[in-house]
Parts: C-alpha cells; structure tokens; sequence
C-alpha cells in the first residue's frame, strides 16, 4: 500500500510540473481538464491491471496495451520536465540576482516563456507519435537482416549453406492474422537449407499458440525446422493449480511443435550430413544469467560431440555464450541467441550506429558478435512482449550463409 502511495505521489507531481508548459502554451480549459482527465483514467487503468484480474508477471493483450499506453503519455512528459526545470532554475537565478543584485523591486521570479514551453511539447511530440506508431505498426514491420560469416574449418560440403534463424515469438501477444501469415511467408521466401527458432513461443501458456499454429506450421526448410524452449515456454511466470498442471502445459507445448514439424532439441544434438560432410547442430534449453532459469546442460547435449566438429549451438539467452560457451575449448563455431528483444526500442543506422537501452543490461544484445574466433548472433525476435510495439528495433528474420574462407598465399 505505501509503494502504490509513492507511486501515486510522484505520477501526480510530474503530471502538474508537466502541464505548467500546456498551461503556458494555451489558455484553453478544454485542453486542460482533458489533459488531467487522461491522466487519472490512464493511471486508473495501469493500477487495475497491476492489480486487479490477473496477478504475477503474466503479460495478457490488455496488461500490454495499457502498458504501452502509459508509457506513450508518460515518457512525453518526462522530456517535457526537463526543460522546465532547466527555465526554472533559470528562473531562479534571475530571482536572486534581482534580490541580491541591488534591484528595488526585491525578489523577482519572471513569467515562464511561451517559447520555452513550445519546444518542450515539441520534443516531447516524438516520442508520442513513435511509442503510437510502434503500437500501430512498428510491431509487424519485418525485417530481413543478412549475414555472410566465413569459417577455415567449414566442411566443404557446406559452403554456401544458409541459416533462417527466427526467435521469440511471443503468439500470446499476436493480435493481426494477416500480419503474422505476411512474416510467416517473408520466412519462408528466404529459401534457407534449415529454420532454426530459438525460445519464446508464448508468453506463458501453451495455448496461446494454439490460433497461430497453422500459420507456423507452414514453415518449411530442406534440412528441417529446428527449435528450442526459452525462458518464456516453461510457464513459469504465472501461478499453476497444481505442479502436474504446470507440467502437463510444458508437454503440450512440446506437443505442438512437434504437430507442426518441428524437431524441438532439448540438450541434445543432430547430424545435419551433406555429400559426405556433416555438421553438427546442438539445442540446449534455456540457460540465463540474472536468476533466469539454467536448465541448459551443454555436457549432456554435446555427448558424441568431437572438437574438431563443425558446431552450430541454438541457446536462448545470449548471456550463456558470453559466461559459459565462448571460453569452450569446445570451439563452438555459432552460436544462435534471442531473449533481449532489443528491448524493442532503439536506434540503428546499419553499418553506423546502434543503440539501446538493453545493451546496459547485456552486452550482445542484437546481430553478429565475434570473440575468439566465435560467432553469436542475437536475433532481435518475431513478436513482442510487455510493451506491445516496436520502435527502430523491428522484428526480425536473421538469413546467414556459411562460407568457406579461401586463405590467400
């Protein structure tokens, strides 16, 4: 009770220091009973849903909307504070000089500037339109990122193979059939020898996938559609009648997959052979830093497993391949992560820039890293989660041909 106190303190604190600037900008008071109108309904809402209906961390349709709702109304007015209180100490300043600079007239606080305030609720008009069109249709907006990586020890057989890697799709948070059919087919255009999807299928429940199955079932590779279980598939977010029911949802979602014709890896490994030539693709369930759940066992998966082996390893989290499979004098050759999501939300310039707020919190956290030798990519991911949108980290679809490097004498 004294958190929700807190919380409601400092949201009303920043809601009235915010609207100095609508109330300087305009005299209307349309605008500003609508702006606190707004402001009370939209927190009502976020404290019912934290509240109210479902507990735990479950992320249902409607927790995110709000969410996102939320964040759209409220990041804007944190950009709009900042200048404030930059002009209010400004303000200040000019308030003790006059007092303390001679002037008769004593302490003066001067008037807020209408210039000020103009810009203030300009800025801050960017994250509101990006947070609505990330919600509207930044979410959908697939992307097709390519990637060429070269190997001296690739089997020959194998040079020019390519990889279709997607990752967390989230289907409990899918809410367009046309939109998710176009991805599904944008996957299967890539005419890749192999799918990989690595973790995330829902966001708690088996069922979730349940209306989207068909869609995801028309994938379709050469060699395979390969998978593994991420953090997210384990239904550990959400409270369970019973332990058997918890189980009984995990073998369901197993289930599925394998209804679909996916080959789920669950610490184990298979051959992928051509003309001769083999390599070896290796799945793990998850293993996360942080207190997410370790149930990734490499020793277990890597059984018959040599070190002169190509190696291709599906793990969920990329903070595995940082703490434990990049050091392995295994040499696994890439490794195929997602997780972060890129926090869907970001700013890249490809081949120039990237940036988001999830790489202080992991440091390979979307496309090819290299260290010792080692590839992983982190695969941005196919849906979304809590925030129901996407903002420049679009959703992604990852196509990487293996080369053979032809050393130059």
């Amino acid at each position: 009770m004294v958190r929700w106190i807190i919380f409601i303190s400092i949201y009303f604190l920043i809601d009235i220091y915010a609207f100095q600037a609508i109330k300087t900008v305009s005299k209307s008071q349309w605008l500003h009973w609508l702006y606190f109108i707004v402001s009370i309904v939209l927190l009502g809402l976020f404290i019912y849903q934290l509240t109210g209906g479902v507990h735990g961390r479950q992320m249902t349709p409607s927790r995110m909307y709000t969410f996102g709702l939320f964040l759209t109304i409220f990041v804007p007015k944190l950009l709009v504070i900042v200048f404030m209180f930059g002009e209010d100490i400004i303000r200040f300043g000019v308030g003790l000089f006059s007092k303390f600079g001679g002037s008769d007239d004593g302490f003066y606080l001067p008037s807020r500037r209408k210039f000020i305030s103009t810009i203030a609720i300009g800025v801050a008009a960017i994250p509101f339109a990006s947070l609505l069109y990330g919600m509207y249709r930044g979410k959908y907006n697939y992307k097709v990122l390519k990637y060429a990586l070269e190997f001296d020890d690739l089997p020959d057989a194998f040079d020019g193979y390519t990889i279709t890697q997607i990752s967390d799709v989230h289907s409990g948070s899918f809410d367009n059939k046309k939109k998710v059919a176009y991805g599904v087919d944008l996957i299967n255009e890539q005419q890749s020898d192999v799918i990989l999807f690595t973790g995330d299928l829902v966001n708690n429940k088996a069922d979730e996938m349940l209306p989207w199955k068909e869609y995801f079932s028309k994938l379709t590779a050469k060699d395979g559609v390969y998978s593994v279980l991420g953090n997210h598939d384990y239904g550990d977010y959400i409270g369970w009648p019973t332990e058997v029911d918890k189980k009984n949802n995990l073998q369901k979602l197993k289930d599925i997959q394998k209804e679909m014709g996916w080959k789920l890896l669950l610490n184990e490994h298979v051959e992928i052979t051509r003309n001769g030539d083999q390599i070896k693709l290796i799945g793990v369930e998850n293993w996360g830093a942080g207190g997410f759940k370790k149930a990734g066992d490499l020793e277990k998966a890597c059984a018959g497993v040599s070190k002169t082996d190509f190696k291709i390893l599906m793990s969920h989290d990329p903070s595995h391949w940082a703490e434990k499979v990049k050091q392995d004098d295994r040499h696994f050759h890439l490794t195929l992560s997602g997780h972060t999501h890129g926090m869907q939300f970001g700013i890249e310039i490809p081949g120039w820039f990237k940036w988001s707020p999830v790489k202080y919190r992991y440091e390979h956290w979307a496309g090819i890293y290299e260290e010792l030798g080692r590839y992983i990519n982190v695969n941005r991911g196919f849906g979304f989660l809590g925030y129901p949108g996407r903002v420049g980290i679009w959703p992604e679809v990852t196509v990487i041909q293996l080369k053979k490097r032809v050393n130059s004498a």
